[in-house]
């Protein structure tokens, strides 16, 4: 493991003010890796704070969705032939020690993701609004049917991959609602995932843009988009 290149995936929308904060907490305790901001369009000073902060950044022409952003580093990790993605969020939520547990959960199990769940450990969750806490333990009830294996936290933005994984997001990525659509296209297309207990820690700055009637909102198109997504053949063929 120490000799694999490691890239950090941050995507990121008008973070200024918490994406410095993000990077230097990544590299303080994981060194050896390098991390990319993905600049999706802000109209703040993300990339620059980013910059400042020692990370490399793609700056996106426009907003063009959490999943296109996503993708878009799947792609870079790809060109420049990185072993392994870890993927955080730009708001600086996920407590930058995940990623050690991440990683040697990925090391130690035969799997191609690990996705960090704040709910397996009680801990993990420092408040989640009960309509966003509903509506994620409806869509992981749905999906854990649907692929036959345990979900907890289906819109985790937290979790590793390896270049099989890599391979796959940087030929296609769901863009709505990139992380219930991606365990089930996962699991589609051969590869497979496993869930471990990460920490979330508050936002320091700004506002989470999904308010309580888009919990609703996002739930009920999130799982029509799940049913509309099983009528249709897998993206891509089985990976090798």
């Amino acid at each position: 493991m120490n000799q694999a290149r490691i890239l950090v995936i941050l995507p990121a929308l008008n973070e200024g003010r918490n994406i410095a904060r993000a990077v230097r907490g990544i590299v303080e305790r994981l060194p050896e890796v390098d991390v990319l901001v993905v600049d999706d369009g802000s109209r703040d000073n993300t990339a620059a704070e980013a910059r400042g902060a020692g990370a490399q950044v793609l700056e996106l022409p426009y907003n063009l969705g959490i999943g296109a952003a996503v993708q878009a580093g799947f792609q870079f990790a790809l060109l420049r032939d990185y072993d392994i993605v870890l993927r955080n969020d730009g708001d600086g939520q996920h407590e930058p020690s995940n990623n050690l547990d991440l990683l040697a959960r990925l090391a130690s199990a035969d799997v191609d993701v690990v996705i960090g769940s704040r709910f397996i450990d009680a801990r993990g969750d420092y408040g989640t609004p009960l309509p966003r806490r509903l509506g994620s333990a409806i869509l992981a009830s749905l999906l854990t049917m649907i692929i036959g294996q345990r979900v907890t936290d289906p819109t985790s933005g937290c979790a590793a991959f390896n270049r099989r994984a890599i391979s796959l997001f940087a030929q296609a990525f769901p863009h709505d609602y990139p992380e219930p659509e991606a365990i089930l296209m996962l699991q589609r297309c051969g590869l497979r995932q496993v869930e471990a207990p990460v920490k979330f820690i508050p936002r320091q700055h700004g506002d989470s843009s999904i308010t309580p009637l888009r919990s609703v909102y996002y739930m009920l198109k999130v799982i029509l988009a799940i049913l509309i997504n099983l009528l249709r053949r897998p993206h891509l063929e089985r990976q090798p």
